[in-house]
């Protein structure tokens, strides 16, 4: 199974138009958004692009292949106009080689670990800054942000055959 996992698109349609064609490319079987979707947040700047609806009209054009949590900046408001669930704290995707549990960071993360199974990938995003480590038999990975990076590149990142990996966003 292929994940393409993305986080903090803050609701850049300039950096998530180039997310979709990253997705139409990598053809994923799943695209993991790791929350902070639509709204840019009151400590954010606005990002390039700034449009929450085309943002949404976007990811809603992929709904069936998305797995989504809610992160810190998301609301109820944001639930009404995608197309797919968004407010779970985390999300659970098991494959063949892992258990992977996916969340903003904001609850869960490298900070607050759930009980998880060894050969485990825990999913963060919140921080902006990409990460790939691994503790205890368990990889900690963040993607890095899509619209607002605070480790001077727009990133998101692979998982496939069990393996995590980050990917530039050049726009």
């Amino acid at each position: 199974m292929k994940l393409l996992v993305a986080s903090d698109i803050h609701g850049s349609a300039h950096w998530c138009q180039l997310l979709m064609n990253r997705i139409e490319e990598e053809s994923p079987d799943r695209v993991v958004l790791l929350g902070d979707l639509l709204y840019h947040g009151p400590r954010n700047p606005l990002p390039d692009g700034y449009d929450p609806k085309q943002v949404a009209a976007m990811l809603n054009g992929i709904a069936e292949r998305v797995v989504a949590v809610r992160g810190n900046c998301d609301s109820e408001v944001d639930q009404m106009m995608l197309e797919f669930p968004c407010l779970g704290d985390y999300a659970l995707i098991v494959d063949e080689r892992k258990t992977v549990f996916a969340t903003h960071g904001h609850v869960f993360g490298p900070e607050n670990v759930p009980p998880l199974p060894g050969n485990s990938i825990l999913l963060s995003g919140h921080t902006h800054v990409k990460t790939n480590d691994e503790k205890d038999g368990v990889v900690f990975a963040n993607p890095g942000s899509i619209s607002l990076p605070k480790d001077g590149s727009n990133s998101y990142g692979i998982v496939e055959q069990g393996v995590f990996r980050t990917v530039e966003l050049r726009g």
